[in-house]
């Protein structure tokens, strides 16, 4: 039962103490609410708006993936509910993975923090190659080194790594500026987009808003096919409400990433009330500029002859508004820019977080005296990131990030009404309303989007899963602080239960 042994809170607290566990250098706390929320939304809102606007219009759900991004922005923002709890009541580096260690036992937590660590890089590596091909659209720049497709090494996307990676372990104050500056750039055109673009909105591109007909070749089949369909054995569908369930799964990859801002717990000057604000302030932004600018998108340009590579752009293009186009495309850099620079933060964070408890070697989680940041650890999944970006297609693995997330989210949800039963007397300055109801919805709407992604994204996850147990057993299970802790007290430290 060691592989259920939880972490005490005690010790999560001690560890996010100004100085650290055991007087060891700890992070710095220099991050308010606004900051937060500009991580936040420097995160979310990027590689959603500017890519999978179009793609899941045009595959999936047509006018609907206007719902399909208020579903999942209302499946988020009960997972953003959970993670508000948690955070406000243990605020610490490695958000869900912490949490997990102190509610449900070590092998859960392991499991979460490493299919974080699958989010947040192959997340990185995925916009990193977005934003290169956006820049040389944007410059005229050589497709040999930037595209997408036809190039052996995307320069562009190992260069903007390297260059965010450098500005995140500098400091994370460094990293808040630039961040919001880059939200502010990316909001500002998201409004635009919204009101400019309503100008050549027509009725007759929305109607039907939710087509029922299939494009040519049918529906999607084989390991491509939905888990939902494979399972119950329906009929591979694309449009119709089952095309919008999917696109929503799909999407969710545009909230993934708010949990971020979990993860900056204990860089955050007043966590017990920050961290909340900066999660729903986050949510409740996203969601809105989200609906408002797939809603114009279809609008515009009817959904079959939406362009997949650069679909607001392209729109604008298509109307005669050539010149919006060029601002489309800067707010694209930049907002892809901020998205990169907060996965990578994310990352050191958590794997900070992972080190510290032992579970892989500390020695690579050591906190720099000077910046105090977890400098070593930052600059090898910056390093890996780069080579990802670099050398791999990754978009099909896209999905990856959204099962990944969506994992995580039913985990903390479980989280809450566990956490509440065991330390009932625990400070809460912020509750999940309806507890255990609403935690519960949250995990079973998680668990359904999961669903409905592809029965190939599963097996993926399920090949990284087990890689994970790998190290785990082969490492992690016998070095960690607890399992040395036991070794030396003869104690054995308290099992979930």
């Amino acid at each position: 039962m060691s592989v259920l042994r939880t972490k005490p809170i005690r010790d999560v607290l001690a560890q996010g103490e100004a100085d650290g566990e055991d007087g060891r250098p700890g992070l710095r706390r220099r991050l308010g609410a606004i900051d937060l929320m500009g991580f936040g939304i420097g995160i979310v809102i990027g590689t959603g708006i500017f890519t999978l606007t179009g793609i899941e219009a045009k595959n999936h759900a047509g006018p609907g993936v206007v719902i399909s991004f208020a579903i999942a922005g209302a499946v988020a923002l009960l997972a953003a509910l959970c993670y508000a709890e948690l955070a406000s009541s243990v605020p610490t580096a490695g958000s869900a993975y912490t949490y997990a260690y102190a509610t449900m036992g070590e092998i859960v937590a392991w499991i979460i923090g490493w299919d974080l660590l699958l989010e947040f890089a192959l997340g990185s590596a995925v916009v990193a190659r977005g934003w290169s091909g956006y820049l040389a659209e944007l410059l005229d720049l050589p497709s040999a080194w930037f595209a997408e497709e036809g190039s052996v090494v995307n320069l562009g996307a190992i260069a903007i790594v390297l260059i965010l990676g450098a500005i995140g372990i500098v400091g994370i104050r460094e990293s808040a500026r630039v961040t919001n500056l880059l939200v502010l750039v990316k909001v500002a055109i998201c409004v635009f987009i919204v009101v400019a673009g309503a100008f050549f909105v027509k009725a007759a591109n929305l109607s039907p808003f939710i087509p029922t007909t299939e494009p040519a070749g049918g529906g999607e089949d084989g390991i491509r096919q939905p888990v939902t369909q494979a399972v119950f054995g329906l009929e591979p569908s694309i449009f119709g409400f089952a095309g919008v369930l999917t696109a929503a799964a799909v999407v969710f990859f545009a909230y993934t990433g708010f949990e971020a801002v979990a993860n900056l717990g204990e860089e955050t000057r007043k966590p017990r009330r920050d961290l909340p604000l900066g999660l729903l302030g986050t949510l409740g932004i996203s969601t809105v500029l989200y609906i408002g600018v797939s809603l114009v998108l279809v609008g515009m340009v009817r959904y079959t002859d939406i362009d997949e590579g650069a679909p607001i752009a392209s729109a604008f293009e298509a109307v005669g508004a050539g010149w919006a186009a060029i601002l489309v495309s800067i707010a694209a850099v930049a907002g892809l820019t901020s998205v990169i620079l907060v996965d990578l933060v994310a990352m050191g964070r958590i794997g900070f977080a992972i080190g510290r408890d032992g579970l892989i070697p500390p020695s690579i989680a050591k906190i720099h005296p000077r910046w105090g940041t977890p400098y070593r650890i930052s600059a090898i999944m910056t390093i890996g990131v780069a080579l990802l970006a670099g050398f791999l297609p990754l978009s099909a693995l896209a999905d990856l990030v959204s099962i990944g997330a969506l994992c995580a989210f039913v985990l903390v949800s479980v989280a809450v009404p566990i956490l509440r039963r065991r330390r009932p007397e625990l400070e809460r300055p912020f509750k999940v309303p309806f507890s255990p109801v609403l935690p519960i919805v949250s995990a079973l709407a998680c668990l359904y989007l999961m669903l409905n992604l592809s029965v190939e994204t599963w097996l993926r996850f399920l090949a990284w899963m087990l890689l994970g147990g790998l190290i785990y057993f082969g490492y992690g299970h016998r070095k960690n602080r607890l399992a040395r802790r036991e070794a030396a007290t003869d104690e054995p430290a308290p099992a979930a239960h």
